[in-house]
């Protein structure tokens, strides 16, 4: 019996030994064909560059039906001021659910546009149709995968792209790209113009003015902002100087409409109005209240007014007045009057001394008819107020007709 029992014994476990080099053989060929799938597979998926202006694309061994574990993307790249137009002639790919076996993706940088698989649209999978995808800028890219089976030999797509052109004029709603006045389209591109009056500033797309020579020399004035009580322009810079002779001193009043684009934490960072006399300053001022009345108490005034590259604000409107230092009080000299007669001179102001019927006026022993004097810049009168004098010739004659009455 135990050596029955090794004879019995002893063929199993060679047996069991004989095949353990098998097992060992088959997983290694098993490894070694995973890898080769995989290198395949790998191998299989590879990127096409397109540059031109419209093309075609098909899938792998189109017309006949495409490889399994197939990867294909196509970037797309046009001009700048183009998008890409892509649609489909034709179009059989497997159906799956959300299309997770085999697909066409349509992407651009960062935005999946589609995802098509099928050969007919249903609630979960969708199929181009004569749909047309349209890229927003200048780049698509296309991505063809199909997993590891084609078990009913499906064809592919066929497709077809081209470069359009980019209508700026409608399609740009961003305010930093559109143009201020009037935007001119063309293939691949467009420009900005300005209406007359405007010039275009260097960013090639903002209007605005030419404002820094405005300069007052009358005594009162109004000065607003360019265009009021419409929107002001965008990016610029304007000067207004109001130069007076010396001795005169200038009052600013805005009024009620005041509209300058402001910000509610912090103060006019974008466009404002500043008051300035010599290294005075009055702002800056923005916002919808208008400022308090300024006197400047003096001759030579700057108002300064920024605006920046946004906002559609009112602007605003002020008047000026000037006013000369005050001289002192006049008294009319005895048998005589000033004209004109008024309680307050002040710079500039003329008055006219003359004197009753029989009287002249005398100014340092010289008769005179009429004497002008001036109230002058430092406040002072150019001239003292001269006497009346008895015009003696008017005597004289006076008594002749007497004696000859008597």
């Amino acid at each position: 019996m135990p050596a029955n029992s090794r004879d019995t014994q002893g063929p199993q476990n060679k047996d069991k030994a004989s095949r353990t080099p098998h097992r060992a053989r088959a997983h290694r060929w098993l490894l070694l064909y995973h890898a080769l799938c995989f290198s395949l597979s790998k191998a299989s998926a590879h990127t096409v560059e397109l540059n031109n202006m419209f093309g075609q694309i098909q899938s792998p061994g189109y017309p006949d039906s495409y490889p399994s574990d197939s990867e294909v993307t196509w970037n797309i790249t046009v001009p700048d001021g183009f998008r890409i137009k892509l649609y489909f002639m034709h179009f059989n790919l497997e159906s799956s659910y959300l299309c997770e076996y085999d697909y066409v993706k349509v992407e651009t940088e960062d935005q999946v546009l589609a995802t098509f698989c099928g050969r007919e649209t249903t609630d979960t999978e969708q199929t181009p149709g004569k749909e047309v995808v349209l890229s927003p800028g200048s780049f698509m890219s296309i991505t063809f995968r199909s997993d590891f089976s084609n078990e009913e030999r499906f064809t592919g797509f066929d497709a077809h792209y081209m470069a359009v052109d980019v209508d700026e004029c409608k399609e740009r709603e961003d305010e930093e790209l559109s143009c201020d006045h009037y935007c001119h389209n063309y293939i691949g591109g467009y420009y900005c113009s300005c209406r007359f009056g405007y010039i275009l500033h260097t960013d090639n797309r903002t209007c605005r003015v030419e404002c820094s020579d405005n300069l007052f020399t009358q005594r009162t004035g109004v000065i607003t902002s360019p265009d009021f009580p419409n929107p002001y322009p965008k990016s610029s810079e304007c000067l207004y100087t109001i130069k007076l002779e010396e001795g005169f001193m200038v009052s600013l009043q805005f009024e009620d409409i005041f509209d300058i684009e402001d910000h509610p934490d912090v103060s006019c960072p974008y466009d404002y109005i500043k008051v300035k006399v010599g290294p005075k300053v009055w702002g800056p001022f923005c916002g919808e209240k208008a400022p308090e009345p300024i006197n400047t108490q003096s001759h030579r005034v700057l108002i300064l007014f920024h605006s920046d590259n946004s906002g559609e604000n009112r602007g605003w409107r002020l008047s000026y007045r000037a006013a000369g230092n005050e001289c002192p009080e006049l008294r009319p000299p005895v048998h005589g009057k000033l004209e004109p007669s008024q309680a307050k001179y002040s710079f500039k102001d003329q008055v006219l001394v003359s004197c009753d019927t029989g009287y002249k006026v005398l100014k340092d022993n010289v008769e005179m008819d009429t004497f002008q004097i001036e109230c002058l810049k430092d406040g002072t009168w150019s001239n003292k107020i001269p006497t009346c004098k008895k015009n003696e010739i008017d005597l004289e004659s006076q008594l002749k007709s007497e004696r000859v009455t008597e």
